[in-house]
């Protein structure tokens, strides 16, 4: 046994021995270095030998040993500096580090608890909460907020003329005018209230054009009182125009009617909307103003209104408004549904520029342009007062002028034969739903104090000849003059005016 203690005790002490010398050896040779007693007695021991030149180069050597210690101290103690500051340095990020971990875990504690109090409000107002990511940010800051639904009706526009036109009385109306005395007090209305002058023809083409369509479409050239001739009627008829300006965003029936707020459960009403329901509760005249109509596709916004009123029935007349009904909806929203009101008639100005879009043939042939591009004349007139006329006596005006003022059958054979040559030679023709506004529109024409000529010289040029507009009229330049001396052989010389000066701007086109 003492054989095996001696053993391990050579054989560990072997290692153990070596290791203490290597740093009994490090620190004494750390202390011989600057063992500053030793150098001098070294110094003194030598004094007495040394001579001129050898204590130069002794001196020499001391002061490269002096700078090789200092230099040794100064490398202890920057490295000593930086290891502290290391050491705090790394000390600091920890702590950083876990200061934005236990941020972290606070942000993640306050959002659970926030997805637990926004799911009880959704849940509170009737949305699933699986839909609160499809939510705006400004309905996530309403509802955090603590913005909740108001009471009330869904509709609150449309609930509040309810209340408002619960006892109303209509007024005395006058329905002693004719269709001609409308028209010319019309004139004298606007030049002496409003100052805006309007030629007669201008006058009765925009009245006459109410007897054969619920879209009227004023366009030409900026700055001749587009807007201000539905303006000025609104006012003569008693009941202001309700002006809806287009913006070029329109793209869908929502931007006539507003739309349902599946968050809010409210319907957000336009101005439209409101007109409309307003007009159910009375006979008044509406008109409604789609100022700049082309600056949008008209045939995108406006598209189920041109169906609808297509309706040989005005019980078809209807717009799907929301998809159910709820108890607390206005008296006239039934099923989810409004009524188009007969009242109303829908007034487009349209300007053509870049920037506007073109109005198709789909809205042309649904709609009765009027073209106005001369600014009017001043002229003195009486002072005029505006007149109280319900819509159903001023439609009686109309429905009378065209049993009074039918067109005559013998200009109805010279359209047909104007019909056949238009066919035979540009490949266009009239089309029924035309023929039957123009049966319309001329005995309403006639009815206000124009002619039948005149009033079938408007239709044919704006209605028939605008669609050469889309033909190469390079190719039917030579045609125009045949047609023109076909129209002169059917009509006279003296008459068709509109119609062939159209068709000579178009010839110098080419």
């Amino acid at each position: 046994m003492d054989t095996v203690f001696k053993f391990l005790f050579d054989f560990l002490g072997q290692f153990f021995g070596s290791l203490w010398s290597i740093i009994t050896g490090f620190f004494g040779g750390i202390g011989g270095a600057f063992n500053f007693p030793a150098y001098i007695n070294i110094i003194n021991a030598y004094t007495t030998e040394l001579g001129g030149l050898a204590w130069g180069i002794a001196i020499l050597a001391i002061v490269l040993l002096v700078a090789v210690l200092v230099l040794a101290i100064w490398l202890i103690v920057v490295g000593l500096k930086k290891f502290i500051r290391s050491h705090r340095r790394r000390k600091d990020t920890n702590s950083l580090v876990n200061e934005v971990q236990a941020l972290n875990k606070e942000v993640m504690r306050l959002n659970l608890e926030k997805d637990k109090i926004l799911s009880m409000k959704v849940s509170q107002i009737g949305l699933n909460p699986n839909e609160i990511a499809e939510l705006t940010g400004e309905e996530l800051e309403a509802l955090n907020n603590g913005e909740e639904e108001q009471a009330g009706s869904r509709f609150y526009k449309l609930a509040e003329i309810d209340t408002l036109w619960a006892d109303y009385q209509p007024p005395v109306y006058d329905n002693n005018i004719t269709l001609e005395e409308f028209c010319d007090r019309f004139r004298l209305f606007a030049c002496s209230q409003l100052h805006l002058y309007y030629d007669i023809k201008i006058i009765r083409l925009f009245v006459a054009a109410f007897a054969s369509t619920r879209l009227i479409i004023l366009q030409g050239i900026s700055g001749t009182g587009k807007t201000s001739l539905p303006y000025a009627f609104g006012k003569f008829v008693s009941n202001p125009a309700v002006i809806a300006s287009v913006q070029p965003s329109w793209r869908d029936r929502s931007e006539l009617f507003g739309y349902f707020n599946e968050f809010t459960k409210k319907f957000n009403e336009t101005e439209l909307l409101r007109a409309m329901y307003e007009a159910s509760y009375n006979e008044n005249i509406y008109p409604v103003i789609l100022d700049e109509m082309n600056i949008a596709r008209v045939e995108y916004y406006f598209a189920e209104m041109l169906s609808i009123l297509e309706m040989p029935s005005r019980d078809e007349w209807v717009v799907d408004i929301v998809p159910n009904s709820w108890a607390d909806d206005p008296k006239h929203i039934v099923n989810g549904q409004i009524q188009i009101p007969g009242n109303m008639w829908y007034i487009g100005t349209a300007n053509n520029d870049d920037s506007t879009f073109a109005i198709t043939d789909k809205v042309y042939d649904r709609a009765m342009p009027i073209e106005i591009n001369t600014k009017g004349v001043a002229f003195d007139a009486p002072y005029t007062e505006p007149i109280n006329i319900n819509y159903k006596h001023f439609e009686a005006l109309l429905d009378d002028a065209k049993a009074k003022y039918i067109v005559s059958e013998e200009s109805l054979k010279k359209l047909n034969l104007l019909d056949d040559y238009v066919i035979e030679h540009f490949r266009i023709a009239f089309g029924n739903r035309i023929v039957k506004q123009l049966r319309d529109f001329v005995p309403a024409y006639v009815g206000c104090g124009g002619t039948e000529i005149d009033g079938l010289d408007y239709v044919l040029a704006r209605k028939v000849f605008r669609k050469f507009e889309s033909l190469n009229l390079s190719y039917i330049r030579d045609e125009i003059d045949g047609l023109c001396a076909y129209i002169d052989e059917l009509f006279g010389e003296e008459n068709m005016n509109e119609c062939k000066d159209y068709l000579r701007m178009l010839k110098k086109l080419v």
